[in-house]
């Protein structure tokens, strides 16, 4: 292995060599126990906030507990499971790998954009943090206050509009990759870490809205109207697919390299750039059937659980005062035979 803690040196032909900070890069041909095995970077950033995050989830489900307030249990698994995603693609060879072969790091880019924030979503962490947090009009409840009056505010209203969410999803892949966008974020630490970050913030954002789990402020109706129903999320998620085809498309059909980090070859591993690159092309083109079909999945059952829950309140209004429209149908029908009658 090679851990790069040397400022970025002009002149150098490899443009792997130009990165700077203390990145773990590989050295070992990628096999799948080198690309697998556990290998956080000597500056785990985006492992510490996996872990801060797991913590701090765990530590409002405690406080719920303490309270004795039931916290679903398929929330949780799902948020364990979004963390533990996280993990599984920046705290092994994956992440090191992927500063060397473009494949792997499509791998990486599209789990934290549109498979970790599904599950991360699904664990519904800001119901967790409004339920934690204490209430009231006084001191105690102004934590509280502040995260309503940010959910209510315009600006989150416009950060949250699925055009808003449909374009900066949709440039995480063309405006990062058709720019030198990437290979000035991928020339430092800090710059890859803050690149994962987004990745998992702008998926975060994008699923926040279409699958509705939480309160956002896409439900409140204020500073723009309410734009929450059946249609618009199955619209939202299709309008990305061929989005998505598309660059994947382009990438493997390109007889040149569109970003220059991975132009070098690593000696001995045999594998050329511009091959890797067309790999890579079909892994973003193939990625996203699973993460659709999941998101199709949720949206479906929870459309029968709302009908179901309709049903049964409209049952239980029937059984207290009878079936209203069915007494409305039958009084307007008596009405048309009374003036029937009357005329004749």
């Amino acid at each position: 292995m090679r851990v790069l803690a040397m400022p970025p040196m002009p002149g150098m032909g490899d443009p792997h060599a130009v990165m700077s900070g203390p990145m773990w890069m590989p050295t070992a041909p990628p096999t799948v126990a080198n690309v697998l095995a556990w290998h956080p970077q000597p500056v785990p950033v985006m492992s510490v906030l996996a872990v801060a995050l797991l913590l701090g989830y765990g530590a409002g489900v405690l406080v719920l507990r303490r309270r004795g307030v039931a916290w679903p249990v398929g929330r949780t698994l799902m948020w364990v499971v979004g963390i533990a995603s996280i993990l599984f693609v920046t705290g092994t060879g994956i992440d090191g790998y992927g500063m060397e072969l473009f494949s792997v790091h499509m791998i990486q880019h599209m789990a934290l954009n549109m498979l970790c924030p599904v599950f991360l979503v699904l664990g519904a962490p800001v119901t967790l943090l409004l339920r934690v947090l204490p209430a009231g009009h006084g001191r105690k409840g102004r934590v509280r206050r502040g995260v309503l009056y940010a959910l209510h505010s315009v600006p989150a209203s416009i950060l949250t509009h699925p055009v808003v969410t449909f374009a900066l999803f949709v440039m995480s892949l063309y405006g990062l990759y058709f720019t030198p966008a990437f290979d000035f974020l991928m020339g430092t630490w800090w710059g890859h870490n803050l690149m994962l970050i987004h990745f998992l913030l702008i998926g975060f954002l994008y699923f926040w809205g279409i699958l509705g789990v939480d309160p956002s402020p896409r439900q409140t109706g204020r500073g723009l109207r309410s734009i929450s129903g059946e249609v618009l999320p199955v619209l939202e998620l299709a309008a990305t697919t061929p989005f998505h085809a598309f660059f994947g498309v382009v990438v493997m059909m390109s007889t040149t390299l569109l970003v220059h980090f991975y132009a070098t070859p690593m000696p001995g591993w045999n594998i050329m750039p511009l091959a890797d690159q067309g790999v890579g092309g079909g892994i973003a083109w193939g990625f996203t059937e699973f993460p659709t079909l999941l998101v199709l999945g949720v949206l479906v059952s929870k459309w029968q659980r709302s009908d179901a829950r309709k049903t049964a309140a409209a049952e239980r209004r029937s059984a207290r005062v009878g079936d209203v429209d069915l007494d409305e149908y039958n009084d307007y029908l008596l009405g048309l035979s009374d003036r029937d009658g009357s005329r004749g």
